[in-house]
């Protein structure tokens, strides 16, 4: 039966649980597979595995139950190798590289922030920082709107305008997080945000970093700002080649 992975550790992490259960129907028990200094959470994958809410849930809950006792570098939600044998034989071979993650990570959490901009919010501001935009608008109003070919250019010349606002604001809330950070992932581009960006964050610091999202909020009040955290630093394992997954059945989906 094949294996399925939820996160490596060190062996000398403490027992999780009796009876945990992970993902499946009815949930599959979690067990730990150790080789040399290094430990991995896994249990049986269940056949057919999609990332529906309850499994998602189950894997991000036996990631926190794991990490609440110890560091530990998760692997996303679909992990899955063909046996434990395969997986024991990548934690032999990627030793070093696992053990110097779980040094780095100790003790760090992922924060998630995901910027949009308030549309009103944008356009009135677009509209006080462009002279330009300001007088075309005005004098189409005059004009009793504008012909069709003024009222094109002024929506040409507010869309770039918007376009130069987003590329800003990402920038400026990276630049204001960035600080109270120990290390960046940049997500991939999306039509729905202007900036998706993960942040590794010392438990410690965690209350500093929050305080500076708000200040973001309040220092441009045309930005909504979605924040999710605390979570397993899924953005900064760098697994390296030699990931202990042979498939996956639902990358990323447990991190939104």
């Amino acid at each position: 039966m094949s294996t399925y992975v939820y996160g490596i550790t060190a062996a000398s992490h403490p027992s999780l649980p009796e009876g945990m259960g992970g993902v499946g129907d009815p949930p599959r028990p979690v067990r730990i597979l150790k080789e040399g200094e290094l430990a991995a959470v896994v249990s049986d994958a269940p056949e057919g595995l999609r990332p529906k809410r309850r499994d998602l849930l189950a894997h991000q809950n036996v990631l926190s139950e794991a990490g609440a006792a110890a560091c530990v570098l998760p692997m996303r939600f679909g992990s899955v190798a063909p046996d434990d044998s395969t997986v024991t034989g990548v934690l032999a071979e990627r030793a070093s590289h696992y053990a110097e993650r779980l040094r780095t990570l100790d003790g760090r959490v992922e924060y998630n922030v995901k910027a949009t901009h308030d549309e009103e919010a944008v356009l009135h501001r677009v509209m006080s920082e462009n002279p330009e935009i300001r007088a075309l608008t005005e004098a189409n109003r005059q004009a009793g709107g504008g012909s069709y070919e003024q009222r094109l250019q002024l929506g040409e010349m507010v869309v770039a305008a918007v376009k130069a606002r987003e590329a800003e604001d990402a920038t400026e809330v990276q630049r204001a997080l960035e600080p109270v950070a120990e290390a960046i992932s940049v997500g991939p581009e999306s039509t729905g945000w202007l900036a998706n960006v993960s942040f590794l964050v010392h438990r410690d610091s965690a209350a500093a970093f929050l305080n500076e999202v708000e200040q973001v909020r309040k220092g441009h009040p045309h930005l909504e700002l979605r924040v999710n955290g605390p979570l397993p630093p899924y953005s900064f394992v760098d697994p390296g080649p030699a990931e202990p997954a042979a498939s996956r059945a639902g990358a990323d989906s447990a991190e939104e």
